[in-house]
């Protein structure tokens, strides 16, 4: 079975002060070292979803599959609409999804979620009972994720209808969910 892995990174990062995708973080752009912890959890393909700055974003990184969300401006959901839509075209039955913003989300994080894949299948990270990423969506759920995902809730209304089905996989002792909302201070 194959299991795909999608990135968002196509917002602007309006209170950042610019696309969080082409921040640097230890030598490395978020969206590089995203793209990598997929790639390293052994996912078949990853998938980067572009938007603001998308140019600079495929200059600076060209070495990545991307595909351009011309609805950036409207939130999250359009990307992972547009990534969901993307990957409807490729043989995979499950996308481990994962924002451009959240480095401390590791491979093994991203494998335990992935180990559950199906194309019925949901999952989330869990963190200390809270449920984050990586989110895994089966392919028999995107077109319910693409018809009900709206501005910056992602799948998140989606997978409370369903939260039945949803399995929660503790990954708290090998990942850090904490996202990049604002640049660190500096003294």
């Amino acid at each position: 079975m194959e299991i795909a892995g999608l990135v968002l990174a196509a917002g602007a990062g309006r209170r950042y002060g610019g696309p969080k995708a082409l921040v640097r973080l230890d030598g490395r752009l978020l969206v590089e070292h995203a793209a990598a912890t997929l790639t390293a959890a052994g996912l078949d393909r990853v998938l980067v979803v572009v938007g603001a700055a998308a140019g600079d974003v495929r200059a600076a990184a060209p070495e990545l599959a991307t595909v351009h969300n011309a609805d950036w401006a409207t939130g999250m959901a359009s990307s992972l609409r547009t990534g969901l839509t993307a990957l409807a075209a490729t043989p995979a039955e499950a996308a481990v999804v994962l924002l451009v913003d959240m480095p401390g989300v590791t491979p093994e994080a991203v494998r335990r979620v992935a180990a559950h894949a199906a194309p019925g299948a949901l999952a989330m990270g869990g963190y200390d009972g809270r449920r984050s990423h990586p989110v895994l969506l089966g392919r028999d759920h995107w077109p319910g994720v693409i018809a009900t995902a709206h501005g910056d809730r992602g799948a998140r209304d989606y997978l409370r209808a369903h939260a039945a089905e949803v399995r929660v996989i503790a990954v708290g002792d090998v990942a850090d969910d904490t996202d990049l909302d604002v640049p660190p201070a500096h003294p």
